[in-house]
């Protein structure tokens, strides 16, 4: 696997992390003045999530197989979303079962774009 084709198959899985993740987390209602420095911590992480995500699929195709990668990535997204979830009786970001919905959908689309570039 080359580094070229890690970096193709890893900018639209950050792309799509980065749109997701932003409309979750509410950063349309900050001021003008907070907004600059939240997006960019959101990116960055969207970013590293994206990185992290890419190179386990790359071990995935690469090695494992290739067939139930939709299986794979949706108990990843499910893992995911679990962890993030907050304590009882705090709801940040929508309820959690739209916000488990969210981050599932995002695994699993991420894993459609890295099974057509890295397959």
């Amino acid at each position: 696997m080359t580094l070229t084709r890690l970096f193709l198959a890893w900018v639209p899985v950050a792309v799509v992390f980065a749109a997701v993740g932003g409309l979750g987390a509410g950063l349309a209602k900050l001021s003008p003045t907070e907004a600059p420095d939240e997006w960019r911590k959101m990116a960055l992480w969207r970013s590293l999530e994206a990185a992290a995500v890419t190179l386990f699929a790359s071990l995935w195709f690469d090695s494992l197989g290739h067939g139930g990668w939709w299986l794979l990535f949706s108990l990843l997204g499910l893992t995911v979303a679990l962890a993030q979830q907050p304590g009882p009786g705090t709801v940040i970001g929508g309820t959690p079962l739209a916000r488990a919905t969210r981050d599932v959908a995002r695994y699993l689309v991420a894993g459609a774009i890295l099974a057509w570039r890295l397959s």
